[in-house]
């Protein structure tokens, strides 16, 4: 479930101490410089975990999957990445466990738990009917007068 924000000026701030604004950019694919986009607070969590629900990854991975899967649009850098995959650890929807990555190297692969799996249900549903209201807002814009 997202967390419970307080606005002030026009910063989001989380009243959850433990869980840090996270940096998720979205870039545009033909541009010479990225343009870089902020998503909403707990976004990154619900991408992690649905990208962990089709099985265990290592770090590089997750960002990887995230990257494809939105069409080269956003790409999670590490600095948000990991302290991500800490926070969901110690929440204890994912696992941890060290294994071999492709090219043979050490590698923590993370999973999702059962806690993180109704995590993620809960999350979705939240995200269906916030992202449904959102559009329904943005489908109500007046026309600028010409």
């Amino acid at each position: 479930m997202f967390r419970e924000l307080r606005w002030i000026g026009f910063e989001i701030i989380p009243l959850d101490i433990r869980q840090d604004d996270a940096a998720v950019y979205c870039r545009m694919s033909r541009g010479t410089m990225a343009e870089s986009t902020e998503l909403l607070q707990g976004t990154l969590d619900l991408l992690i975990l649905q990208t962990l629900a089709v099985g265990p990854m290592h770090g590089w991975g997750v960002a990887q999957r995230i990257q494809q899967m939105s069409q080269e649009v956003l790409q999670i850098g590490q600095g948000s990445l990991y302290p991500a995959l800490h926070r969901l650890e110690y929440k204890g929807w994912i696992r941890a466990d060290w294994g071999a990555s492709e090219n043979n190297r050490r590698a923590k692969f993370y999973a999702l738990t059962a806690a993180g799996r109704e995590q993620l249900e809960a999350e979705l549903k939240t995200w269906e009917r916030l992202s449904g209201a959102i559009g329904l807002v943005l489908g109500r814009i007046p026309e600028a007068a010409s």
